[in-house]
C-alpha cells in the first residue's frame, strides 16, 4: 500500500508586458486567477509589477499538492487563457517551490494590485532567524528521541549505520509530519501576528 502525502506547491512566474498595456495585464491575470478558483485544491493567486512603468511582472499561484496543480495546469480553461495572451504577454521564467521557503510562505487569499502594496515584495516571508527557530523546535526533539532510542536498541549498530538509519527516518517526519504541523500552529508568531488566545 502507498501512502500519498499531499504537499503545497508555490508556482513563480514571471512575464514581460508593454508597459503602456498594464491594465490590459492586470485584467487578464484577474481573468486567470478567477478560472483557477473554480478548481479543487487552488490556495490562492497574486501578482506585482516590479515598479512604476517596468515591464516586469512577476506572478505566484498556490495549489495543495501537485496532483492538483497538474489538472488546472493542463486544464482546457488555462490554455484557452494563455492563448488569449499571445502576442501581449512574453513567459520569461518559472519556479516551482516546495521546499524550506515553501514551508514558511503563507497561502495568498487574493489577488493584489501594484497600488495596494505598502511594503517590500518579501515582506509576507518571515525573518529567517524565525525559520531557523521553527526547524530548531521541530527537529530538537525528534533528534533526542531518536538518539535515545538507537543509542538503547541499536547499541551494537556502527555509529555511521546508525546515523543513515536516523537520518532516513527523520527527514520525512520532519518534512511531512511535524514541520508543517509546527509552522501552522506559529503561523502567528512567524508572520509577526497577535497571538491566538489574545483575540479572544
Amino acid at each position: 500500500m502507498s501512502l500519498t502525502l499531499a504537499v503545497p506547491v508555490t508556482v513563480a512566474i514571471a512575464r514581460r508586458v508593454d508597459p503602456a498595456r498594464s491594465s490590459e495585464m492586470v485584467a487578464w491575470m484577474r481573468a486567470g486567477t478567477a478560472l483557477a478558483e473554480a478548481f479543487p485544491g487552488f490556495l490562492g493567486a497574486g501578482w506585482v509589477q516590479s515598479g512604476p512603468g517596468s515591464p516586469e511582472w512577476h506572478m505566484l499561484y498556490r495549489f495543495a499538492d501537485a496532483e492538483t496543480l497538474h489538472r488546472w495546469e493542463e486544464s482546457p480553461q488555462r490554455h484557452w487563457w494563455l492563448s488569449s495572451a499571445q502576442g501581449i504577454v512574453e513567459h520569461t521564467r518559472v519556479e516551482r517551490r516546495t521546499g524550506i521557503e515553501g514551508w514558511f510562505d503563507p497561502p495568498l487569499e487574493h489577488s493584489v494590485d501594484p497600488v495596494e502594496l505598502v511594503g517590500p515584495v518579501g515582506a509576507t516571508t518571515p525573518p529567517r532567524w524565525k525559520q531557523a527557530v521553527t526547524i530548531w523546535l521541530a527537529f530538537f526533539p525528534l533528534s533526542l528521541s531518536a538518539t535515545l532510542l538507537t543509542s538503547r536498541f541499536l547499541d551494537a549498530v556502527p555509529l555511521a549505520a546508525r546515523v543513515l538509519l536516523m537520518t532516513l527516518c527523520l527527514t520525512p517526519l520532519m518534512t511531512y509530519l511535524v514541520l508543517p504541523r509546527i509552522t501552522r500552529a506559529l503561523h502567528w508568531w512567524l508572520h509577526g501576528q497577535p497571538a491566538p488566545w489574545r483575540a479572544l
